[in-house]
């Protein structure tokens, strides 16, 4: 049974950063995202890495800011987020890739509850 859970959430203010977390079981050798959804949003692509951790991909409002990376001996994939700023705020969910391209949302499975993190201005 596949099971992610995310945690390191919380709250920061702006320019503040934080690190995900998201721990993994039940698989591996599975490339790897995070998404986010704010309230009234829809849940987005943030950032993805393939399952070797050669591989990085990033939404255009995180790069340069957030890092993904992950430690298969741990199975657990993580997300650095340096100079958070309040439109960062969001509950972060990981996810498995299943096939497809890195960015699409459909192309993902096994969700985690969801971490949240709130920056405040």
């Amino acid at each position: 049974q596949v099971q992610l859970v995310e945690s390191g959430g919380g709250l920061v203010q702006a320019g503040g950063s934080l690190r995900l977390s998201c721990a993994a079981s039940g698989l591996s050798r599975y490339a790897m995202g995070w998404f986010r959804q704010a309230p009234g949003k829809e849940r987005e692509f943030v950032a993805a890495i393939s399952w070797s951790g050669s591989s990085t991909y990033y939404a255009d409002s995180v790069k340069g800011r957030f890092t993904i990376s992950r430690d298969n001996a741990k199975n657990t994939v993580y997300l650095q987020m340096n100079s958070l700023k309040p439109e960062d705020t969001a509950v972060y969910y990981c996810a498995v890739k299943m096939g497809g391209t890195y960015y699409s949302r459909s192309n993902y499975d096994y969700w985690g509850q969801g971490t949240q993190v709130t920056v405040s201005s």
